[in-house]
């Protein structure tokens, strides 16, 4: 049996030296996009923030839900920066986390600062010539302003990324292991906060355009208080006639059907009237087969007496067009929705969602 060759390496010394390098590229990228996110920082501070502040083109309260704590950020980086060209990874981020929670304060202030960008963009002349004017310095190679704002998010991301990485690269007999290991764990948990907050912001958002959308009176307050998922057109199939296309909005906890209202109507053009709310609670999902023998439709049954109806005559049961297979289910269902085939892409996104927990046959396919 031959010896090993001289050169040869133990298995752990392999590990050992593949952590190394990975633990060095991941430290020299930290470091050179640390250096150009302090640099993009500086720039809007000299150039935005500084300029506006001197000429006193926004009033102070108008400057500060426009930038947020932008200079204090840009501390933090100028702080954190010379311990990382020092190499002192573990106690640089370790100081670094006492300022994670301007990251926090930050992503809380991000949609009034949109809000307020646009709104002073469009009524005030030398706010948009100021800006204008800056964003055409070569040092901002055609960014604009509205590009720069989200940099300390994007860089919030970044860090969570690099430090992980390198507290996962670091050996546990490093001297700097455990403060890596404490920083990174804190980055994530702002990160993850962060997150949360750009969530609610955007859910906000679809809440108070879908409000908008919907007329009548039972639309008031139907979306406070909850998450939006998606929405879209699907056909539903009456008892005799033509199937009609309703508009249908999910939400974590309710499906909204809304007709569309006439393109001429003088007031409410473009909007959709409420027309039933299925609570998903009191809702079951039926596995309906088409025409093809295959897996190509859904069926959504809520009990009738725990549905609530914004008509007088709702719809009581509907069928599948061209479908033999499915009267049997639907016969044995009160009140269903049949989603119809010609829009299935809307109804597999929502029928994913109400089966998630169930076997994944039930689920809407297209052949």
């Amino acid at each position: 049996m031959e010896s090993p060759g001289p050169r040869a390496r133990c298995p752990v010394q392999q590990q050992r030296a593949r952590w190394e390098r990975k633990r060095a590229c991941t430290a020299r990228e930290l470091l050179e996009t640390e250096r150009r996110y302090q640099e993009q920082l500086g720039l809007v501070a000299t150039y935005f923030l500084g300029i506006l502040k001197a000429k006193g083109t926004l009033r102070p309260p108008e400057r500060q839900t426009l930038f947020g704590p932008w200079e204090l950020i840009y501390d933090a980086s100028q702080e954190l920066l010379p311990y990382l060209e020092g190499g002192y990874w573990g106690q640089g981020l370790e100081g670094f986390c006492r300022h994670l929670e301007l990251y926090t304060q930050f992503a809380a202030n991000a949609e009034r600062s949109r809000t307020t960008l646009q709104e002073q963009l469009k009524k005030n002349k030398r706010f948009r010539r100021c800006v204008q004017l800056q964003e055409g310095r070569p040092e901002f190679e055609g960014l604009q302003l509205q590009d720069l704002l989200p940099l300390p998010l994007q860089r919030l991301q970044q860090y969570e990324n690099l430090v992980v990485a390198l507290a996962e690269n670091t050996g546990p007999n490093s001297p700097d292991y455990q403060q890596l290991t404490r920083a990174a764990r804190l980055i994530s948990d702002t990160a993850q906060r962060v997150h949360t907050i750009g969530q609610k912001q955007k859910n906000d958002q679809h809440l108070q355009r879908v409000q908008a959308l919907l007329s009548g009176r039972w639309a008031k307050g139907l979306t406070s208080g909850r998450w939006f998922l998606r929405q879209g057109w699907l056909l539903v199939v009456p008892p005799t006639g033509e199937p009609r296309p309703r508009m249908f909005f999910l939400f974590s906890d309710v499906l909204v059907m809304a007709k569309p209202r006439p393109p001429l109507h003088l007031l409410k053009s473009g909007t959709f009237a409420c027309r039933a709310l299925y609570p998903m609670a009191q809702c079951q999902l039926h596995k309906v087969f088409g025409h093809s023998g295959g897996p190509c439709g859904g069926l959504l049954s809520p009990e009738l007496e725990e549905s609530y109806k914004f008509q007088n005559s709702p719809y009581s049961k509907v069928r599948a067009r061209n479908t033999k297979e499915s009267s049997s289910a639907l016969n044995k269902a009160q009140n269903p929705l049949w989603f119809d085939e010609g829009y299935f892409v809307f109804a597999k996104l929502l029928l994913g969602h109400l089966t998630s927990s169930q076997e994944p046959g039930t689920q809407l396919q297209h052949n």
